[in-house]
């Protein structure tokens, strides 16, 4: 009669797990999906400590140089 009794509470105990699993599961659904969306990108064989310092692309460049302010443009014409 003991060892049903066990039974019955091991049962228990692995439905409220796996219930509360389910629940966990369920309310940080979007936060796990991105987590596990951005592990399968990820290059395990890539250090990000050994990639190199990469340059602007000269066109981008370019443009901050085009819109930086210039006083001269505000300054009244004499």
């Amino acid at each position: 009669m003991g060892e049903s009794r066990g039974m019955k509470q091991a049962a228990v105990v692995f439905g409220a797990l796996a219930l509360g699993w389910m629940a966990i599961e369920l309310a940080f659904k979007p936060f796990l999906d991105k987590a596990r969306a951005a592990m399968n990108k990820s290059d395990p064989s890539r250090d990000p400590d050994d990639v190199d310092v990469v340059e602007a692309p000269k066109d981008v460049a370019a443009d901050k140089e085009s819109s930086s302010f210039d006083s001269d443009a505000d300054a009244p014409a004499t």
